[in-house]
């Protein structure tokens, strides 16, 4: 009848051991990290020990080999030859690998912190057999290295927190994030207007009733002023028109400014016209060739709508409708 309790016993040993080997090695310590800086309870009960990965690898196999083996010895009393063999493996891979596997899998983090307190007790009894196995494994393999994740990782588990009914990342919230991921890959080509969508008026031009006119339809707050050569001479702020007269028939070049804007090329990533736009506390940005041809125009707004997903409506839209 003992011999019965102990394998009953040493079956559910093996399964503690090989249910906390790949319970506790699913965790990423990135993750428990993270966790753990959260304060989140469970987290930081397993990641000190997760932390210590060959010591804690060679702790639980040790201790799984320990118990089958002891397993197949106790059988051996029980029931002889081909039946303990077939018994032993039957309760080994069924009892002691599957069912736990399966299950610890699945709870990985609440398990191993409720049972954090054995596995720390089976550490300090097995420390010096499995100390210095640890070490060489630490200076031979070196330390863990943690997962680091890419930005199409990251999206998809964005999109999948989103899609579960356990995350509190909503709709927009995922729109957001991803597109703060993607934003960075984009050129300022791929945002800006091209001059056919664009409103200019040329240095020359003089601000007539009919010009002024064309202005106050566009209803926009910053022109581009270009010359006869296509090349930008500055912007005309429609607020230095308040006051204006039409009766004086100023040229454009008398009233635009050469500053509140700022030039970029199109092969830019928006990133770097993004930090660009925060530097000079601008909003403007008029794109250039090698040549200083005018070859569009991008906002801030414009480079906001990327990161959001979503058109921003602004009266003062620097393009053209």
């Amino acid at each position: 009848m003992i011999d019965y309790i102990i394998v009953t016993l040493l079956v559910i040993l093996s399964g503690i051991f090989s249910g906390l080997t790949l319970g506790y090695f699913s965790l990423d310590l990135a993750g428990l990290e993270r966790k753990v800086n959260m304060g989140d309870i469970h987290a930081e009960k397993v990641y000190p020990i997760r932390k210590r990965g060959n010591l804690l690898l060679c702790t639980l196999l040790l201790g799984n080999v320990a118990v089958n083996s002891a397993m197949a010895v106790f059988l051996s009393s029980i029931a002889t030859g081909l039946v303990a063999g077939l018994v032993s493996t039957g309760l080994i891979v069924v009892f002691g690998e599957i069912i736990p596997q399966a299950s610890f899998s699945r709870h990985a983090l609440l398990v191993g912190a409720k049972m954090a307190w054995l596995v720390r007790l089976i550490i300090l009894l097995l420390y010096p057999v499995t100390y210095p196995i640890s070490w060489i494994l630490d200076k031979v393999l070196g330390e863990e290295i943690p997962t680091v994740w890419g930005k199409k990782e990251l999206k998809e588990i964005i999109k999948q927190s989103e899609d579960s009914n356990e995350t509190s990342v909503d709709e927009d919230e995922e729109r957001i994030v991803i597109g703060a991921l993607e934003f960075s890959d984009k050129l300022v080509a791929d945002v800006m207007v091209k001059p056919p969508d664009i409103f200019t008026v040329n240095s020359n031009d003089l601000l007539g009733a009919t010009l002024l006119e064309k202005i106050k339809n566009v209803s926009h707050s910053r022109i581009p002023v270009i010359n006869e050569n296509n090349k930008i001479d500055g912007v005309l702020f429609v607020k230095d028109l308040i006051t204006y007269s039409p009766r004086t028939e100023s040229a454009v070049i008398e009233i635009m400014r050469k500053e509140g804007f700022i030039f970029l090329n199109d092969q830019q990533k928006l990133d770097q016209a993004m930090n660009l736009f925060i530097q000079s506390k601008t909003v403007m940005g008029l794109i250039q060739d090698e040549e200083n041809q005018f070859k569009g125009i991008i906002a801030l707004e414009d480079i906001l709508e990327e990161i959001v997903q979503q058109e921003i409506s602004d009266e003062d839209d620097l393009h053209s409708n």
